[in-house]
């Protein structure tokens, strides 16, 4: 497999540094508030790539950190005159349900910062000693940036670069405006711990490197892509300051999600929870939507983008459902089945593959997934094809892989016919459609195809349309749908 590594700023074979097995450490939550559409993209782009290791046979030990103590988490409690250790547990929960619901499995450890101070107090001594860090006379203990020759090495910036826009701030003891906190002084009324330096809590960065250390060296170290400056290259420089070693071979950062191509974000005010989501769309279709782009790229939220996930997915259900009942109910005839077609769908498993080898990229696989729903709906509406012996090889080709996409992408696992109704739910809550109107209108058009006034007939269907209902005449009937 091949993955862009941030630090070498091209596509590696991934070759694991322990043979069989892959260590991974992702950056989570600072658990403050409800997770929004940039966290749900982050925990689905390493769910996925643990998933797609895993199904090529390799063992993969997957660590995602909790950050419960922050300036943030100090200052929502404040704000909500509450115990800072109450609102870390509440976030950090709701991240879970949250992600129980995106079908994010669990990561094999999830290791939280406070139950790593003595840790990052240990870090902070070893880097003191080294003299890549000191300790100021109020109780702060800040990493020597200068000391590390290869800061920046990362994020690409130079020292002179980040000395032009670097600050000391009123009441900072840095002896250096590059050199950030390792440890700080506790401010009064704010959580603290006992220290060689006093009383204190640990600086963000410290957190993950202390967090980490026990699984050294990383074969993928993940995050969102804006953690790389600061907070990931100040852990590398952290880490192998204090001698550590290479701290990962691959870095791996996802891109944003965006709203009118700004960065989704709390502090930019245009972020939407994934509860707020959940309220109108089925999880799994708002996995498939941020699936749909690959993992480096921007993703642009809306809920018009929303519906058009919504109707595609809708659409492989749909023939998931159609080809399994043909599968269960059909006698199957030995009659000529397309070459062209049996020779395209062999080359799918293949090219599924290789577009997950490629950089994990998911937007390319479901774009061969759809290339297959085109066959089998192609031979699902021709009346002869689809009683072949070629079409029951193809119908059981089609749900074999649909397995795969289950287990690789989370995606197409469920009932298909259950998925579709809770979709309809959803779909007419979200419109409010009033359906007893609706029935009434279809109950008009069919008398008026009965007595085969085909004008009112158009005229009710055109009525129907503008409501969004779309309606079909089959053999069986008339069949209704809603329109997106």
């Amino acid at each position: 497999m091949k993955l862009y590594n941030s630090l070498t700023r091209k596509k590696e074979t991934l070759v694991s540094l322990r043979p069989g097995k892959v260590h991974m450490y992702v950056c989570g939550i600072t658990a403050y508030d409800l997770c929004h559409v940039g966290h749900a993209r982050s925990a689905l782009v390493f769910d996925v790539l643990a998933r797609y290791l895993r199904s090529t046979g390799l063992e993969v030990f997957f660590a995602r950190n909790f950050t419960d103590v922050d300036d943030k988490i100090i200052k929502r409690a404040n704000d909500d005159k509450r115990d800072w250790r109450e609102v870390a547990q509440t976030y950090m929960r709701c991240f879970h349900e949250d992600m129980d619901l995106l079908g994010v499995l669990r990561a094999d450890v999830e290791p939280k910062a406070t139950d790593y101070i003595q840790e990052m107090q240990a870090l902070c001594e070893e880097l003191i000693r080294r003299r890549k860090a000191y300790a100021t006379t109020s109780g702060d203990v800040y990493f020597r940036v200068r000391a590390f020759p290869e800061y920046g090495k990362l994020s690409g910036r130079s020292l002179d670069e980040l000395q032009a826009g670097a600050r000391v701030a009123p009441g900072e003891e840095k002896d250096d405006p590059l050199d950030f906190a390792l440890w700080k002084a506790a401010k009064p009324g704010e959580p603290f711990w006992e220290s060689p330096w006093g009383k204190g809590r640990p600086g963000w960065h410290i957190e993950c490197s202390a967090m980490s250390a026990p699984y050294l060296p990383l074969d993928i170290h993940g995050g969102g892509l804006d953690l790389i400056f600061p907070h990931h290259e100040n852990e590398i420089t952290q880490s192998e300051g204090a001698g550590m070693g290479q701290m990962a071979r691959f870095w791996v950062h996802n891109g944003f999600v965006q709203v009118n191509s700004e960065k989704m974000s709390k502090s930019l005010g245009n972020f939407t929870t994934i509860r707020d989501i959940l309220e109108q769309y089925l999880p799994e279709t708002l996995r498939f939507f941020l699936l749909g782009k690959h993992y480096r790229s921007p993703v642009d939220f809306s809920f018009d983008s929303m519906d058009e996930a919504e109707k595609a997915q809708k659409r492989v259900y749909q023939t998931l459902a159609e080809s399994r009942a043909l599968l269960t109910a059909n006698a199957w005839k030995n009659t000529p089945f397309p070459a062209a077609l049996a020779a395209e769908t062999r080359q799918f498993e293949a090219a599924f593959a290789e577009a997950l080898e490629d950089d994990l990229n998911t937007a390319s696989a479901l774009g061969h997934i759809f290339a297959l729903v085109r066959i089998v709906r192609q031979v699902l509406e021709d009346k002869k094809l689809r009683a072949s012996e070629g079409a029951r090889e193809l119908f059981a080709a089609f749900h074999r892989n649909a397995n795969t996409w289950r287990d690789v992408l989370g995606l197409f696992g469920s009932d298909a016919d259950g998925f579709l109704q809770d979709l309809r739910a959803r779909q007419l809550a979200r419109k409010r459609l009033d359906v007893p109107a609706v029935e009434a209108l279809l109950e008009k058009r069919k008398a008026a195809r009965r007595n085969k006034d085909f004008t009112a007939s158009d005229a009710l269907r055109d009525e129907l349309s503008a409501l969004g209902v779309e309606v079909r005449d089959t053999s069986e009937g008339q069949v209704w749908d809603i329109t997106f």
